[in-house]
């Protein structure tokens, strides 16, 4: 698994094989990127962008935001294992001071970013769970937003969560197994 581009372009990722991490595939995030860079639907920019990056893993998408420019990642991902796999990649690359990793669930800790503004929100639950709708609120109730904003969600294919209630859906795109959803936050939503 290697950077896709930007300064760290070709350096390598290392991966968990393991049944609890599900990195995205070289394919998928390639055309991720090329749709936040080209769409004509929203008007974000990874360049000095602030990114959450949800259920991280080993911070495959997060370590490409930096490489291509981001200011900074959070990451929050509660397995350990994947945890000091990400701490070694962002080591490795040194590029540990654009980032702050939270080891531990995303519901107990978003409160703490309440001072803080996103422009990305990256979310890759496991398939399985749909408890990760929950953190749409608590994103939204702490108004860790920036007005030009983005949500992308990995989630599998046949899956069909209600997030009408926070996210207004611009595109869908679907890749094998999996499918990216592209979205911004219901704002105009007073609860």
């Amino acid at each position: 698994m290697r950077i896709i581009s930007g300064y760290l372009k070709g350096k390598s990722i290392i991966y968990l094989k393991n049944s609890k991490t599900r990195p995205l595939k070289d394919i998928v995030k390639e055309n991720l990127f090329n749709i936040i860079n080209h769409s004509k639907y929203f008007k974000i920019q990874i360049n000095e962008a602030k990114i959450l990056d949800l259920y991280s893993g080993i911070g495959s998408f997060g370590i490409e935001c930096i490489s291509r420019g981001a200011k900074k990642v959070v990451f929050i991902e509660k397995d350990n294992q994947a945890v000091e796999t990400l701490k070694r990649n962002l080591t490795q690359h040194s590029i540990l001071n654009k980032t702050k990793i939270i080891n531990d669930e995303i519901e107990k800790n978003i409160k703490y970013l309440k001072n803080e503004k996103f422009n990305i929100f990256f979310l890759d639950p496991p398939y399985a769970d749909k408890n990760y709708v929950e953190n749409l609120n608590l994103i939204k109730e702490y108004k860790i937003i920036e007005k030009d904003h983005l949500v992308i969600i990995h989630r599998e294919n046949k899956s069909s969560e209600d997030l009408d209630k926070f996210l207004n859906v611009i595109f869908i795109k679907k890749y094998g197994r999996s499918k990216l959803i592209f979205a911004i936050f219901n704002l105009d939503n007073s609860e």
